[in-house]
């Protein structure tokens, strides 16, 4: 069996958020049919107790700790190179030296990136010879875009100048490697566009959902209270995207629903809440969990799934997993990038908060539930149409073999 070198900015487990279900999902293919040496980062203390899942799936693993506020000044050494501020942040001594001793020792015939930071382990002239693949998932270069549209000064300067360094790079590695992979048809062309052009080099694979897991029916426990109907947002809510979009609904959009639906209630189920996000529970009717064992329940016995996402690349975990579980999402045009769901559906889009607030009513305030069950169809027929896991992962295989 080849040996295969896995680059992994973010340890890929457990899959409970956007980067780590996709990077799971990748190792665990990529597993049965390689040996993988897999170099990857924690960053966050809790994900030390999951090391030892990752074992059985590696021949050789390489697990670097940092601290996110001591990374953050290291990355700071990038004003002063010229280069992205993302690249020092996850520059790493002890990493390049394993990278260099699995080259030399294990000869991989593939060397596999994912998120474009980790491509410059990849870059050097130790890495010669294997076939190189970065699945850049989104094109990372436009959040920071459009981060800077939405921040003040100095802020503003600061994702601005991000967002053209890390294009730079984005665009040096496209013109390295043998394959780049993104996460939809449409961050693709993108990038294509933004590189100046198709190159021939770029595809896109999409994320899957575990349809099975994410069951369209099932005895799943209620955990709302009797009687109010529920709108649910989940995701990380340490990520400011996140962040934003449940900041923009629960002070926006809701109270305008609230003023033809009175008993309806916002719940928000994700890791870490921040402390503005935890600040909305004192609004009327918004509920904030924190982290929950499954957020299943949370999802099924929602009247819809919410995306008020106003800063989105790619394609969005909590659209497709409410989809999958035969929920109407409610989201913005940008919540649903990447999707190509019939008409219909994408019918639930809206961008501005008035407009979105009427499609929340309009499925709140439905004579009977057969609309909405229509709909619940709908995302679950497409999302076993175009999101299985397995055979999308046939495709990334086939741009590792050549």
């Amino acid at each position: 069996m080849e040996s295969l070198l896995f680059l992994c900015h973010r340890i890929p487990y457990p899959p409970n958020k956007g980067d780590k279900i996709r990077s799971y999902h990748i190792l665990k293919f990529l597993a049965e049919r390689y040996r993988v040496l897999l170099g990857t980062f924690i960053d966050d203390p809790v994900d030390r107790q999951y090391v030892d899942k990752l074992q059985p799936l590696c021949a050789a693993l390489e697990v670097v700790e940092i601290s996110p506020r001591s990374r953050r000044v290291q990355s700071l050494t990038g004003l002063l190179s010229g280069e992205a501020l993302s690249l020092p942040y996850y520059r790493d001594r002890g990493l390049a030296a394993w990278v260099a001793r699995m080259m030399a020792t294990e000869k991989p015939s593939v060397i596999f990136a994912y998120s474009s930071p980790m491509t410059q382990y990849m870059l050097g002239a130790t890495c010669r010879g294997a076939r190189r693949v970065v699945d850049f998932v989104d094109v990372d270069s436009e959040k920071w875009r459009a981060y800077a549209a939405m921040k003040s000064w100095p802020m503003s300067w600061v994702y601005a100048r991000e967002a053209a360094r890390l294009l730079a790079f984005e665009r040096d590695v496209a013109a390295q490697v043998d394959a780049c992979v993104f996460v939809s048809g449409d961050e693709a062309r993108l990038f294509e566009t933004l590189r100046g052009g198709p190159g021939g080099n770029v595809h896109a694979v999409n994320n899957g959902v575990d349809l099975a897991y994410f069951a369209a029916a099932g005895a799943l426990p209620n955990p709302y209270p009797a009687g109010p109907p529920v709108l649910v947002f989940t995701g990380a809510m340490d990520y400011w995207a996140n962040v934003d979009a449940v900041a923009w609904f629960a002070r926006d959009i809701l109270p305008n629903i609230q003023a033809r639906v009175s008993a309806v209630e916002f719940w928000i189920v994700g890791t870490r809440p921040t402390p503005e996000v935890l600040q909305l529970a004192r609004l009327p009717g918004v509920h904030v969990t924190g982290a929950v064992p499954d957020i299943r329940p949370y999802i099924a016995h929602a009247r819809a799934s919410v995306a008020p996402m106003r800063i989105a690349r790619g394609v969005q975990n909590k659209v497709l997993e409410a989809m999958a579980m035969g929920r109407p999402v409610v989201g913005t045009r940008a919540a649903f990038e990447g999707l190509d769901v019939e008409a219909r559906y994408r019918g639930l889009a809206a961008d501005e908060a008035d407009a979105f607030a009427d499609r929340c009513v309009s499925l709140l305030c439905g004579e009977d539930d057969a609309d909405a069950a229509a709909l619940g169809d709908i995302g679950r027929t497409y999302v076993a149409a175009h999101h299985d896991w397995d055979t999308n992962m046939h495709q990334l295989h086939s741009l590792m073999e050549g």
